[in-house]
């Protein structure tokens, strides 16, 4: 019989950010249109679905963050599921360039959330904000998706273990697998 040693820890803002890092997830860049019609646009590990009717997914963003301030203001955002070839968008949204915009191409479609990054987002969620809650010093923003914009079938971006990846590749029977399982999953 195989032991397995395990040791407790307090929880410090340290040790939670290392468990953090230990938990892969997928890379999106939240968008959003502001006053004057400026875009504006972070990236964004915490995003979560929370129910498939109405469809309604969860971002978190800091409280201070511009991109915040205009989906408030407008109502609305959009969430670009990164695909794996776009580590640079990820890198960029995540700094302080104030052109990032004026760097890619994006587009805004008529009645969208915010900004489609076309070269970067393998799907689209445009979402309408149904609530927000503030934990600390990020706001939890709730978005009922109400369109769908499929750009690529590439695989995604992942973030974990402070580094990007993407989906590992799979063989057909193990693909068919995963499918299987993840049909039966719910939210």
């Amino acid at each position: 019989m195989e032991t397995t040693q395990s040791s407790h820890h307090m929880s410090t803002p340290a040790r939670f950010r290392s468990l953090m890092a230990s938990f892969p997830s997928g890379v999106s860049i939240v968008t959003a249109v502001g006053d004057g019609q400026a875009p504006w646009g972070m990236t964004c590990s915490a995003v979560c679905s929370v129910a498939v009717d109405p469809p309604t997914l969860l971002v978190g963003m800091r409280v201070e963050s511009p991109t915040l301030a205009a989906a408030v203001h407008s109502g609305v955002f959009a969430v670009n599921l990164l695909h794996a070839r776009a580590r640079g968008y990820a890198e960029l949204f995540a700094s302080a360039d104030p052109h990032r915009f004026g760097a890619i191409r994006w587009h805004r479609p008529e009645g969208g959330g915010g900004p489609h990054l076309v070269d970067a987002a393998h799907t689209v969620a445009d979402c309408r904000i149904t609530r927000t809650v503030r934990v600390a010093g990020q706001r939890i923003v709730f978005g009922e998706v109400f369109r769908i914009t499929e750009l690529s079938d590439t695989k995604p971006l992942l973030y974990g273990f402070r580094g990007y990846a993407s989906w590992p590749a799979a063989d057909a029977e193990s693909e068919g697998e995963g499918r299987e399982a993840g049909a039966s999953r719910s939210t």
